[in-house]
């Protein structure tokens, strides 16, 4: 079955709503009309608002950085997924290392958010991953089945394929450390095959990416591996035209 690549860029913490403003203007020139590849850009909370004004009419899909999976309530410092849709956000990007390690995101959370945002019409991408001491220890794959088994547990299996799915082995972000082909297409084969033990169909239709020091150099090398079907690029996607290339890279 035939998946469009997708490239999504995590601005992280980085860009002022004038700072995004300049990188929409110097970015949809060079996608041209993103043919054949789907491209989403994860902002701060603060510039969603002017990159979904920035970005209409273009191909380009906006993504909060987290969503609380309550519908309101007394979650001071949260954000609804009612909150992003009144700005035309298309989805959310949720267990981010970053926010598992630093912000205490667990999977029992996860397993709450991914089925909201569903409902709320919002696309979740969910994030897994392993640390360099998992991997060293050989429990990378126990790792990533306890979180792709969690975050897809409440799921409806007609839904399964709605999700996409990030591979970032956590010792490869922002370390300039990437992962062989073979360790990428080897775990993101094995978060297919756990998607499979929910519904088969749902496996070959659902995105998995690969993300972890992504840049335009060894783009090329990694979105050829069989089982991934695009990137989650962090740094690299902080410049307009080194994000650009690695959407070109993706066209193949």
């Amino acid at each position: 079955m035939s998946r469009t690549p997708y490239i999504a860029g995590n601005w992280k913490m980085f860009k002022t709503i004038a700072e995004a403003e300049v990188f929409v203007s110097g970015l949809l020139p060079r996608l041209g009309d993103v043919d054949g590849v789907d491209v989403a850009l994860c902002v701060p909370y603060t510039a969603l608002g002017a990159v979904v004004d920035s970005t209409r009419g273009s191909r380009v899909e906006v993504y909060a950085q987290n969503m609380h999976w309550a519908a309101e309530g007394a979650y001071t410092g949260e954000v609804s997924a009612a909150m992003l849709n009144e700005l035309d956000v298309h989805g959310a990007l949720l267990g981010h290392s970053e926010r598992r390690e630093l912000f205490g995101e667990t999977d029992r959370a996860l397993q709450q958010k991914v089925p909201a945002a569903l409902e709320a019409g919002l696309a979740p991408m969910l994030c897994v991953g392993e640390t360099e001491e998992e991997r060293e220890a050989g429990d990378t794959e126990r790792k990533l089945r306890h979180q792709v088994q969690e975050g897809l547990e409440k799921v409806p299996v007609e839904r399964l394929a709605e999700v996409t799915i990030a591979y970032e082995p956590i010792w490869a972000i922002g370390t300039g450390q990437v992962a062989t082909p073979e360790q990428a297409q080897e775990a993101i084969a094995f978060v297919r095959a756990l998607v499979a033990g929910f519904d088969r169909e749902a496996a070959e239709r659902v995105r998995v990416l690969y993300g972890g020091s992504v840049k335009a150099e060894n783009a090329a090398e990694l979105l050829a591996l069989p089982d991934v079907d695009g990137a989650l690029v962090g740094g690299a996607s902080l410049d307009p035209a080194s994000f650009a290339a690695i959407v070109d890279a993706a066209r193949g």
